[in-house]
């Protein structure tokens, strides 16, 4: 089951580093009690302030679910009724099977490879919502399967994602930032509104490290480039939540991770 916490401080997703092994329909410790409700209605877990410090009547929320042999972070951001899911790597319908209530509004790709998308055709068979990705990677998502037959090949996007978009769910806004790199079409989405402070980094960038550039589309001089721009552009307060392993803060990375320096 995917963990629902309240956007407050640095505390979004909870930060459940020791929960690397968890069944991929689980995340970070799986409520198994609450089947059928998670990202749903975890009330409990409301303990005042919007997302990274927003206005306390808002109650945004993130859930995370570790997926696919990769273990990739999908995530699901909700602002009132209505939810964004990012990079489904696997699992689709058991994720559908979580977002009991909720408008899935958006369903965003990060980037093409498999392990985040494929799980997108059977999400959105289940729950509906606008697939899109960034229009350099989608040849890459529906041939998904061919570089790992383990996942299913994303569908035809709905759309396409560029610089400078936004995408509204709720009461919270998104961003899109073009960081290019890791594949051709990788994208950011940096949180405005109720979801300020949070960052949605793909594989761009990890706790202590960076996206890969050895694989297909990689280009390490590009990468530095998009790199330059997180750590320039955003706010160095910025909750930076990557498309695997643990949540970090941007100054941390900055100060710390030796790509960056």
């Amino acid at each position: 089951m995917a963990q629902s916490t309240q956007m407050s401080g640095h505390g979004c997703c909870g930060g459940h580093e020791e929960h690397g092994h968890r069944e991929e329909h689980e995340c970070c410790g799986g409520h198994e009690g609450h089947e059928g409700s998670c990202c749903g209605g975890h009330e409990e877990h409301h303990h005042g302030g919007g997302c990274c410090g927003g206005c306390g009547h808002h109650h945004d929320r993130v859930g995370v679910f570790r997926v696919g042999p990769l273990e990739t972070n999908c995530y699901v951001y909700i602002s009132g009724d209505d939810c964004m899911v990012i990079d489904p790597g696997a699992s689709g319908a058991k994720i559908a099977s979580q977002l009991v209530g909720l408008n899935l509004k958006y369903i965003v790709a990060t980037h093409g490879h498999a392990d985040h998308v494929g799980g997108v055709k059977t999400l959105k068979l289940a729950a509906g919502g606008t697939y899109l990705i960034n229009q350099e990677d989608d040849e890459r998502a529906r041939h998904a399967s061919e570089s790992n037959p383990v996942y299913d090949d994303a569908p035809n996007p709905d759309g396409y994602l560029a610089e400078g978009d936004t995408l509204e769910i709720g009461t919270a806004t998104f961003r899109v930032m073009e960081t290019p790199g890791h594949t051709p079409g990788g994208i950011c989405l940096v949180g405005g509104g109720t979801a300020k402070g949070a960052v949605f980094v793909g594989d761009t960038l990890f706790q202590g490290s960076v996206g890969r550039t050895d694989l297909e589309g990689g280009d390490a001089t590009i990468l530095a480039a998009s790199l330059y721009r997180l750590t320039h552009e955003l706010d160095p307060t910025s909750l930076i939540l990557p498309g695997h392993g643990a949540q970090t803060e941007l100054a941390q990375e900055i100060e710390q991770n030796p790509f960056l320096s």
